[in-house]
């Protein structure tokens, strides 16, 4: 884990973004940094998919500023977020089941040669990424999607994600239809990405993942971002507060004040009871 001195590889300032007369975003600052996994919690509807979607370009954002490796930057569409190397995993996985895992790993992006499919090529650069990520699970890049396991398929996502130079990978719920061992081998693969030098955004209602493979939290409350903490500075029961109360003892929005100021770690302003409650051990009930 890299320490908190290290500068972001992407740093969200003051973003907002609203569908008409719906404000859905409210000054969210995020901070993201290279060689480390942060955790984006919240509630449904705190507007964590929002906030994806504005960083990977499906939304354009209403004002604020989105700094790259230390510098500004525009993201107006996909395309701009592939060029910065942002790519995102969603919960859909967006595979094909009639297709191979090679076919699905280059779906619209195929390497050809002359007019006809480069399928040597691609074969052996899918056969690198799940090597490099020292995938074992899979027998064969030329089995199709149909026949794999959930976590397998959750690992042909994330390798198709990193396998165009991409620094900064999203992960929308990657453990949520798995089970027990599926679970361990996706967070293992998690944690492997951000060990070798890539930015994790993991999106997760469940409080064992977070604390197992995460270095910060950053917490959204009613399109807020009411607090982002180191993993070791805080407890379960501490984030289980921020997701459904905007709140924990010095952190977040205290019980009083004016909802749009920052104070220390979190903002200030009147906090309400969200309709979801979590338990600490991640179950959203």
């Amino acid at each position: 884990m890299t320490g908190t001195e290290a500068r972001p590889l992407l740093e969200i300032r003051g973003l907002y973004k609203s569908f008409g007369a719906v404000q859905v975003l409210h000054d969210v600052d995020l901070a993201i940094r290279a060689g480390e996994v942060t955790a984006l919690v919240g509630d449904n509807g705190a507007g964590k998919s929002t906030l994806v979607k504005c960083v990977s370009g499906i939304y354009t954002t209403d004002s604020g500023e989105v700094r790259f490796d230390g510098r500004p930057v525009s993201i107006h569409n996909p395309r701009d977020a592939a060029l910065l190397g942002i790519e995102v995993v969603y919960q859909d996985l967006a595979l094909c089941d009639n297709l191979d895992i090679v076919q699905n790993m280059f779906l619209g992006r195929e390497r050809r040669r002359g007019v006809v499919l480069d399928d040597p090529t691609m074969e052996q650069m899918a056969s690198r990424t799940l090597a490099g990520l020292a995938v074992r699970t899979v027998k064969s890049v030329r089995q199709q999607v149909a026949s794999l396991s959930g976590g397998q398929r959750q690992t042909v996502a994330i390798a198709k994600a990193v396998l165009w130079n991409s620094r900064i990978v999203i992960l929308d719920e990657p453990t949520a239809a798995l089970g027990v061992a599926q679970t361990a081998q996706v967070l293992e693969l998690v944690r492997r990405l951000a060990d070798n030098g890539l930015a994790v955004l993991l999106i997760s209602h469940n409080m064992n993942d977070v604390f197992a493979v995460s270095d910060s939290i950053a917490a959204l409350y009613l399109g807020r971002m009411v607090a982002q903490v180191r993993t070791t500075d805080v407890s379960h029961s501490a984030v289980v507060e921020l997701i459904t109360a905007g709140r924990s003892g010095g952190l977040g929005m205290q019980a009083t004040g004016d909802s749009s100021g920052m104070t220390g770690n979190g903002l200030t302003g009147n906090g309400f009871d969200s309709l979801a409650s979590y338990d600490t051990n991640g179950v959203d009930r």
